[in-house]
């Protein structure tokens, strides 16, 4: 798979709450960075897992809906608007780092 192909799905599994299906996109060493902090703010993919199945894909709204996307290299660069976690849509950036066939690193950019 391209990375793009590896984002993409990750997408498609995240708006149709397919948990399994979605965390097997990422390493098994997953790092997730919201920036601007400097230290990952979840690692692994066991804590990753938990995070989306409490605090997000139990959201009855939850969906991402990718505006742009650029591609150099192994990067993925998505800027998304996500719906259901807050009462009104809010916009990111993510960086999605594929090493093979998963995604290793992602930074979040908030849109504020």
């Amino acid at each position: 798979m391209t990375p793009v192909e590896v984002v993409q799905g990750q997408v498609d599994a995240y708006n149709e709450r397919d948990l399994d299906r979605f965390v097997d996109y990422y390493g098994d060493a997953i790092a997730v960075y919201r920036m601007p902090a400097t230290e990952p703010t979840m690692v692994g993919k066991t804590r990753f897992a938990e995070f989306y199945a409490t605090q997000r894909f139990n959201r009855p709204g939850l969906r991402a809906e990718i505006l742009a996307r650029i591609v150099l290299g192994n990067k993925v660069v998505d800027h998304e608007r996500i719906f259901g976690v807050q009462e009104a849509p809010m916009e990111i950036v993510a960086v999605y780092e594929v090493v093979g066939e998963h995604i290793d690193r992602v930074w979040f950019f908030p849109g504020e």
